[in-house]
């Protein structure tokens, strides 16, 4: 009940000593979902399937890959089907493969690099079939017992 001029007197509330955390922990919470969905997303270098020291052989019953080979001077040379090595501009090199994987779709891609050749050089021709939309690249390697 209201009378006039009488006044009621509301204490003053007293500061609150704690920090209330559930708003940082529904922030973080966000945060980690959407970096978790977005990390996988952000991949920046080529994919890559380096081999293990027991590396499956080729059979011979499958198709033949596309080897493009890496001298030790650094020169393209592209093998379609083990018809022989041919030498290929670099320009050419993303454009040749695709036009092979459009007539026979499903071979394999594999770069044989000689061992004094410059690593970037390898990664350089990788990153160029990556961007040329070849889905893999393998790396050829020789057994550990030639």
């Amino acid at each position: 009940m209201n009378l006039p001029g009488v006044t009621r007197r509301h204490p003053r509330r007293r500061p609150m000593a704690e920090i209330n955390v559930v708003p940082y922990i529904d922030v973080t919470l966000v945060l980690l979902i959407i970096f978790m969905i977005t990390a996988p997303m952000l991949q920046m270098g080529v994919d890559v399937e380096l081999p293990q020291a027991e590396a499956r052989t080729i059979d011979a019953s499958e198709q033949l890959p596309i080897i493009i080979s890496i001298n030790a001077g650094g020169a393209l040379f592209l093998d379609i089907g083990n018809q022989g090595d041919t030498p290929v501009p670099d320009a050419e090199l993303a454009s040749r493969v695709q036009e092979t994987l459009a007539k026979k779709p499903g071979l394999t891609v594999l770069i044989r690099g000689d061992r004094k050749v410059d690593y970037g050089r390898v990664v350089t021709v990788m990153a160029a079939l990556k961007q040329a939309g070849i889905p893999s690249v393998g790396l050829m390697t020789r057994p550990a017992d030639e």
